[in-house]
């Protein structure tokens, strides 16, 4: 049974621009295995879609989950499925909510980044 559904798009310019004037906030928002997925001209691209990633599990969990945003990240790199892995508060808000697996879409193109999270269970 779908327990939740969350989608959120990014801009990847806003990114991009977010983590140059700011670059502390790479490791607020990502592990070093998320960081190291993207190919140079590509990682903005990829790091607005792992963005994208942990806001639509957040939409999908109805919004209840305030962990942080290194509790969520994406596995996965070029030719590999992306897999959500939830860790500290945001695991137990899955298990709270009834949650016995998740599931990830991910897209981008030069100017938008798009995730899709499906909760099940």
């Amino acid at each position: 049974m779908v327990l939740g559904i969350g989608v959120d798009l990014v801009s990847v310019a806003r990114v991009e621009k977010a983590l140059l004037r700011r670059p502390a906030m790479r490791g607020r928002l990502f592990r070093m295995e998320e960081l190291g997925q993207g190919e140079a001209e590509g990682e903005a691209r990829s790091l607005a879609a792992r963005f994208a990633a942990k806001e639509a599990l957040r939409k999908a969990l109805g919004g209840g989950a305030r962990g942080g945003w290194r509790d969520v990240f994406v596995e996965g790199g070029r030719g590999a499925p992306p897999r959500l892995v939830l860790e500290g508060a945001w695991l137990v808000a899955a298990r709270a909510r009834g949650a016995t697996a998740w599931h990830l879409s991910l897209t981008h193109e030069r100017d938008y980044a798009i995730a899709m999270v499906v909760i099940e269970g």
